[in-house]
């Protein structure tokens, strides 16, 4: 799971920096609205860039505790490992 938290880190960046044109340094501990400034308009791009990249879904109510680009990325990851069929299971 720490292997897509760093890839989600590292597609955050990309899409906060290419597709929301954000020019400081994007850092696991910055928040979203404080430090990366983004408004609705950026959240939604960078989920739907996340969601893409990914092939998850992402809710609202995901959004409740999420505040920085690192609990977006956790985010990311659990419902990426959410998503894999179970690898033992037989019906």
């Amino acid at each position: 799971m720490a292997d897509i938290v760093t890839e989600a880190v590292a597609e955050i960046r990309r899409i906060v920096r290419e597709e929301l044109e954000f020019e400081g340094a994007v850092e696991p501990s910055h928040d979203l609205l404080r430090d990366l400034q983004l408004d609705s308009l950026g959240l939604t791009v960078l989920a739907v860039g996340l969601e893409n990249r990914f092939r998850v879904l992402l809710s609202e109510e995901d959004a409740q505790g999420v505040r920085t680009v690192e609990d977006l990325a956790r985010l990311v990851a659990a419902r990426v490992e959410a998503a894999k069929p179970d690898v033992g299971a037989h019906p």
